[in-house]
This record gives structure tokens, C-alpha cells and sequence, in this order.
């Protein structure tokens, strides 16, 4: 039978892994912020589904910002 592997605490974790854990934390919360500003923003019409689907989307770590990023929002003609 395999046996459980304790998680480390903060303080057990070798200095990289902790800068590693503050670099996903910035990044993922940027993400979250950045998708929930563009929804706040964006007019309904441009979004592809509901604007509180998508908000619910985006509180799924990296994938729902990604995913709202790359299906959510409808391209636009390009400006001139």
C-alpha cells in the first residue's frame, strides 16, 4: 500500500520552491483581476455567454482566465 506523503509547511519549503509559490500566486491573481476587469468593462454583447457564467469562470485558478481570454470574448473588426 503506497503511503501518504506529508506537504511541506511554508517554513520546510527550500527557498525556490517558496519563489516559485509567490511568482504562480502573482501571476493567477493578475489573471483573475485582468478577466474580471474585461468583463466589468466589456459590453454584453461582446462576450460570449453571461457575463456571471464567465465570472464564475475566471475564479478557476489559471484555466478560467485563460479560457475566458481565448473563448469568452467575441473578436471585434479591427480598427482603422
Amino acid at each position: 500500500m503506497a503511503t501518504k506523503k506529508k506537504k511541506k509547511s511554508w517554513k520546510e519549503m527550500p527557498p525556490l520552491a517558496r519563489v516559485g509559490t509567490l511568482v504562480a500566486a502573482a501571476v493567477q491573481l493578475s489573471l483573475l483581476i485582468a478577466a474580471q476587469r474585461d468583463i466589468s468593462r466589456r459590453p454584453a454583447e461582446q462576450i460570449r455567454g453571461s457575463k456571471a457564467m464567465w465570472r464564475a469562470v475566471t475564479l478557476i485558478n489559471f484555466v478560467g482566465p485563460g479560457s475566458y481570454f481565448a473563448f469568452g470574448r467575441k473578436n471585434l473588426p479591427a480598427a482603422r
